[in-house]
């Protein structure tokens, strides 16, 4: 395992141009399962995209949530990718380990006054709510922003001050994305009541501590990119482009995930299932390279790799 080489590239990512900064990608699953066929159609896309680019493919591994992790997860999915050939630069990156920098992002947004100390629990965000007339929303209506700093000793809880102006995502296949924070979902966490820090700032902290240049990933975190955008601004950090891929759904229209069941994806014919990936994400291999090593597919794929054909798409069928 580890870094893994290509043939000499053709060609590349047609649009948009790229990055000024050499192209730095990664691939960063949550240890929550195994690797699935959803899971591994973004793992190809994100490294068809910065090998096609001649650019590198990190790998980091999201263990930030202990009660959603499953044991040896992490290891197996570390293993797939070996399988599959989807070799990545470097040492593998778990976000366990960050920690520190993660604290030291939000000690700076609490320095800055972009993020307070929050008392409330979900049953008195309902009630607000309610208050409100608004039964059905699950946002957060603002209500701690006025707490005195001695309030961060009574709670662990931090949230990040959002802003009224829409934020507008330019993503490189989805049609144009905006959100007003504020509205939804309002003040979102950065730090929970069990002390972890939340999802939203870790990523973003490694993002910038890695140089990432380009997220690939599925167009179900697209909805998170807005909150990530606005961390990046506070924190000063440039932002990556992104590109968000369709995702697998089931029959029944479920997302294809680890919460609805998905099985392993099987690694005892790789190539096949690597030729399947590449149809799913609107590229056409040879029908004789169905079955081949992976490495063959890949080599085929990144002399044709267009993104493009997936604009606008959201969800793919099972194959």
């Amino acid at each position: 395992m580890g870094t893994g080489t290509t043939a000499d590239l053709q060609g590349g990512p047609r649009e948009p141009p790229a990055p000024t900064r050499p192209y730095r990608g990664r691939f960063a699953p949550s240890p929550t399962g195994p690797l699935h066929f959803g899971s591994l159609l973004a793992a190809a896309g994100s490294w068809l995209d910065a090998r096609a680019a001649r650019g590198e493919w990190l790998l980091r591994i999201e263990d930030i949530d202990p009660p959603r992790e499953v044991p040896g997860a992490a290891e197996d999915i570390i293993r797939a990718l070996d399988a599959f050939g989807l070799w990545w630069d470097g040492d593998v990156v778990f976000q366990s380990r960050r920690s520190e920098a993660h604290v030291a992002g939000l000690q700076r947004l609490l320095d800055l006054g972009w993020a307070y100390p929050c008392l409330c629990t979900r049953k008195s965000i309902a009630a607000a709510n309610r208050r409100r007339d608004r039964p059905d929303d699950t946002s957060y209506p603002g209500t701690c922003r006025s707490l005195p700093p001695s309030a961060a000793k009574r709670t662990r809880v931090v949230r990040a001050l959002t802003t009224s102006e829409p934020i507008e995502i330019k993503d490189r296949l989805q049609d144009g994305f905006t959100q007003v924070l504020e509205m939804d979902p309002g003040d979102f966490v950065l730090r929970r009541r069990d002390g972890l820090i939340a999802y939203q700032l870790a990523v973003v902290v490694d993002d910038y501590e890695q140089g990432v240049t380009d997220v690939v990933r599925g167009v179900d975190l697209l909805d998170s990119t807005p909150r990530q955008r606005w961390l990046q601004t506070l924190l000063g950090y440039p932002e990556p482009r992104y590109m968000h891929l369709p995702v697998i759904v089931q029959p029944d229209g479920a997302k294809l995930s680890k919460q609805t069941g998905a099985r392993a994806v099987a690694t005892s014919d790789p190539g096949t299932t690597a030729w399947q990936a590449l149809k799913c994400l609107g590229q056409e291999p040879p029908a004789e390279l169905r079955g081949a090593a992976p490495v063959e597919l890949w080599d085929w794929a990144l002399a044709h790799w267009s993104p493009q054909h997936l604009a606008g798409i959201r969800n793919i069928q099972m194959p």
